[in-house]
């Protein structure tokens, strides 16, 4: 018999982080278990379906609810993850907004006698009081749980789950299989000699000024460094408005381009492991960075970045958004670039060990739900 299992996540939505994050749990799933049979929730699900070759099931609640109750009554295991389902950033109010969204997905997984895992997520911002009481009645139904870094588990634990056993390992995307594409590069007008560096923006809250900081230290880097900076838009048209922001800021626009926004996951991070740097915001910006050895500065919107930064070796670099110091921002980049392969070796070993801890994240969900599942082959 297969190995039912269902994945729930942001997924179906475009944006690259979180597909990375499918595709690397789909890869290593498959990698790792006997014929499991997967159906993942997702708001694009013949897209889904097709891209990976599962089963899908649309994730709201507008339609097909016979669907996602029949997959979670089958299932083996639910997966919650990864990412970061599990906050309040966005509106939530009563079941609207993710936190309810995902937390009501594992309480129907429990109904129907299913086992749930939250999977190499990272936890918050809880802040509002509705909040913090769905995740203490339903966060504790999980049975088990892996988070990416060690705030998350510190926050569970302040937020009043402690019923399932946490374990802190990394992003499932440092287990990212990672395939040859030229697709990004083969999309722009270069001439192959450029020092490419990487600029992931996306827009955050009501923040403007930091489109103009970054634009200040582009246009510092291409006339002392010659650099061509590549905006690489991880969430579709929200990042390519949020990239035409800073370049129509730029005196030197002229030397930058932007990324298509309907690249995969692989081909954006085979187009940033072909770079010299990466300044970015993104999340996965960063992790596809240290993933493929890349020096990186961060510009950090939320404590999953700073995280990130300190373990990948790169937050002395880096700065908190509201902070950024364009001189500071410019001698970074310069130091980075004359360095770059001190600065790679640092970022090279990190991601190592961080794929190491992302494996973890296979090893206990099979130790934990399927122990025998070798011998089902």
């Amino acid at each position: 018999m297969p190995l039912n299992i269902v994945i729930s996540g942001f997924y179906g939505l475009g944006n690259t982080g979180d597909e990375a994050i499918l595709e690397a749990i789909i890869d290593n799933l498959r990698a790792e278990l006997p014929n499991p049979d997967i159906t993942v929730f997702s708001l694009s699900p013949e897209q889904t379906a097709k891209a990976h070759g599962v089963k899908s099931v649309y994730r709201g609640w507008r339609h097909d609810n016979k669907g996602k109750i029949r997959a979670l009554r089958e299932a083996d295991l639910l997966i919650s993850g990864g990412g970061g389902l599990l906050q309040d950033t966005y509106p939530t109010r009563f079941l609207f907004g993710p936190l309810p969204y995902y937390l009501l997905v594992v309480f129907l997984a429990k109904l129907c006698g299913t086992k749930v895992m939250f999977f190499s997520q990272g936890i918050g911002p809880v802040n509002t009081t509705w909040g913090k009481i769905l995740m203490k009645v339903f966060a504790n139904m999980a049975d088990f749980i892996t988070v990416r870094d060690a705030y998350s588990k510190q926050l569970l634990h302040e937020l009043g789950v402690t019923k399932p056993e946490t374990v802190v390992t990394a992003d499932i995307v440092f287990a990212f299989h990672h395939k040859e594409d030229n697709a990004c590069l083969e999309s722009l007008p270069l001439r192959g000699d450029e020092q490419l560096v990487a600029i992931s923006v996306r827009p955050w809250l009501d923040q403007r000024d930091y489109y103009g900081k970054i634009a200040r230290a582009l246009d510092q880097l291409i006339e002392l460094e010659g650099i061509t900076p590549v905006f690489v838009p991880m969430e579709g048209h929200h990042d390519v408005r949020a990239s035409d922001r800073v370049v129509e800021q730029m005196n030197h626009r002229s030397a930058c381009h932007i990324l298509g926004p309907d690249f995969t996951p692989n081909q954006y991070l085979h187009f940033i492991s072909r770079c010299r740097l990466t300044i970015g915001m993104r999340l996965h910006s960063l992790i596809f960075s240290a993933l493929a050895g890349v020096p990186h500065i961060g510009l950090s919107y939320d404590p999953k970045v700073e995280s990130l930064l300190k373990r990948s070796g790169m937050w002395d670099y880096s700065f908190r958004l509201e902070e950024i110091d364009v001189d500071q921002l410019v001698n970074n980049a310069r130091f980075m670039l004359a360095e770059r392969e001190t600065v790679r070796a640092i970022v090279q070993n990190n991601a190592k060990q961080m794929r190491q801890e992302a494996m973890e994240n296979i090893r206990l969900l099979k130790e934990k739900f399927f122990p025998q599942g070798e011998d089902r082959r």
